[in-house]
């Protein structure tokens, strides 16, 4: 079960993947972490697969992240008359809160802080900006608007308002439900859709606490203007590029998804970047070179994980879609120029002895050509420092707290395992070489860099180095 990369696969569970069978292939072949999708299927059906997991996980004897996914709200345009709508590009057509007839001078939008929020000149975007429309009037319960691109409006269609912060809590009601009920399973993080703003984050921490990691997903234009606050709030991020890219322009997805890679780095939390990155393999049974290069570049840019999303979940061929991830990221860490493009986006160092120490302990292994870095981790952040330097030579993490252990299934080049608390410098030593012989790291005579807090057991105290030569 050793990975032989560094970068991690995260793959959506859904009905082409849910079965025990389907699960231990997608393992197999290189998934990481799972996630489940709340906005799909019932807590019965999350509760099954969270226990068809965590067998595998005992079967094959390693950790195996879960990440839910809880929905959000969805803003969506109410029932029409005749079921859909003919958007002409230059006409006017109004949008109302209630009493609607479901035609093109009172077309439903049942959501009243939109109608608190926005103002003229903001836009309107409907069925991922198939239309686009924008806002010439309004009133309390109406909104006029000008067609930009016309377009077929439809029931229930999504609406997505870029310019416009809506005073909306990212939890609705079905998400506290099913937060609770995630939680209470053993859920290993919870990614939060819709955030906007910091307080968003603080909210979604006082309901998650310190029972599971807390994943901010960007997918808004205004979480991107707050986003170093959103960072050091959460403790890891998604980047979304499904409903970012309809609410920035396409071609500013890029950089975005460059400097929140950065900015993760920077401040020692996991990144993840997701959507579309080998879509086609829904139906087909190979990538497009576009896509292959997608996945190419996340890794370039130095992202701790890539996600499938209805590629695994849906699609015709998931285990063939994580088996071609899992080639990509392999053929782009062994490519000639991965380490010079991984080390030239590497963000400035922090000037603390934390974050010194792990710095010193990754350029260390390289220049002594170790076997391995071993990094004892009691809440993740040591190995999380070590990572933060993308070093040449894996990481072997080792932690007492079997929550820990999965949630660094996330983490860039770490292969965690879980062991009892250390109590004295010579044990930490003995298990060590113990580990890197039993996880086939290293062989006699190899060296190890290892690297701890003292005292042992405390979090956030990285402050030991240590060069062990293997018997």
């Amino acid at each position: 079960m050793r990975r032989h990369r560094r970068a991690k696969i995260v793959a959506t569970v859904g009905p082409a993947s849910s079965s025990p069978e389907m699960l231990e292939a997608l393992l197999l072949a290189g998934v990481d972490t799972f996630r489940l999708n709340f906005s799909h299927g019932t807590q019965s059906d999350h509760a099954r697969i969270h226990a068809a997991i965590r067998k595998l996980e005992q079967d094959v004897g390693r950790p195996v992240g879960i990440l839910m996914d809880l929905q959000g709200p969805k803003i969506r345009v109410g029932t029409l008359r005749d079921g859909k709508i003919a958007a002409m590009a230059g006409e006017t057509i109004r949008f109302v809160l209630s009493g609607s007839e479901g035609d093109r001078t009172a077309i439903p939008l049942p959501h009243r802080e939109i109608f608190a929020a926005v103002a003229p000149g903001h836009d309107l975007l409907i069925d991922d900006g198939r239309v686009r429309v924008r806002v010439t009037g309004l009133g309390d319960d109406f909104i006029e608007a000008k067609v930009i691109v016309g377009g077929t409006i439809s029931n229930h269609k999504g609406v997505n308002l870029p310019g416009t912060v809506l005073d909306l809590s990212p939890l609705t009601a079905k998400d506290r439900l099913d937060l609770e009920f995630g939680l209470k399973l053993g859920v290993d993080w919870v990614a939060l859709s819709f955030v906007q703003k910091p307080s968003d984050i603080i909210e979604a921490r006082g309901l998650v606490g310190d029972r599971a990691g807390l994943m901010a997903k960007i997918e808004k234009p205004a979480a991107l203007e707050r986003i170093d606050d959103i960072i050091q709030l959460c403790d890891a991020i998604m980047v979304a590029r499904g409903d970012l890219g309809v609410e920035i322009p396409h071609e500013d997805v890029p950089g975005r998804q460059k400097e929140l890679v950065r900015a993760c780095r920077l401040a020692v939390k996991p990144v993840i970047v997701a959507t579309q990155m080998l879509d086609s393999m829904v139906a087909a049974p190979t990538p497009t070179r576009a896509e292959v290069s997608d996945v190419a570049t996340a890794i370039y840019d130095g992202a701790d994980a890539v996600m499938l999303s209805a590629e695994s979940a849906t699609g015709r061929y998931p285990r063939e879609a994580v088996e071609m991830m899992d080639r990509i990221i392999r053929s782009t860490e062994q490519h000639k120029m991965y380490r010079s493009i991984v080390e030239a986006t590497q963000p400035g160092e922090e000037q603390t002895p934390p974050h010194a120490v792990a710095t010193a302990a990754a350029d260390l292994a390289s220049v002594v050509h170790a076997a391995a870095i071993v990094a004892y981790t009691s809440s993740g952040t040591t190995a999380a420092r070590v990572a933060r330097k993308r070093p040449s030579r894996p990481i072997l993490a080792i932690t007492p707290s079997r929550e820990v252990s999965r949630r660094l299934c996330l983490l860039w080049g770490a292969h965690s395992v879980l062991s009892g608390d250390v109590q004295s410098y010579e044990e930490m030593v003995e298990r060590a070489t113990a580990f890197a012989h039993a996880e086939q790291f290293a062989s006699s005579r190899d060296l190890l860099v290892v690297v701890a807090g003292i005292p042992f057991g405390q979090a956030g105290t990285t402050n030991n180095l240590r060069v062990v030569s293997l018997p």
